[in-house]
């Protein structure tokens, strides 16, 4: 388990966002966003772009941040080409 784990810790830590507050914005149950945070679960690739779009609506940096660190560095090479 992983990557999406860790980006969403990152970024919730980093921008200062709750768990609860993301997961009132998403509109799923806290515990949801506590099993992704601690890696304990995955989301599935539509629920990354929910998150990230839940993110954009409450910090849009946050939002860059999340899909930066999950991605990583695969779209920027790709611009670059």
């Amino acid at each position: 388990m992983g990557k999406a784990g860790q980006a969403l810790r990152q970024t919730l830590d980093t921008y200062g966002i709750s768990q609860n507050k993301l997961a009132v914005t998403l509109g799923v149950d806290r515990s949801m966003i506590f099993k992704w945070y601690h890696e304990k679960r995955d989301p599935t690739a539509e629920t990354v772009v929910q998150i990230a779009e839940a993110l954009h609506s409450l910090n849009p940096d946050a939002a860059a941040e999340f899909i930066r660190l999950y991605v990583g560095d695969f779209l920027k090479s790709d611009e670059e080409d």
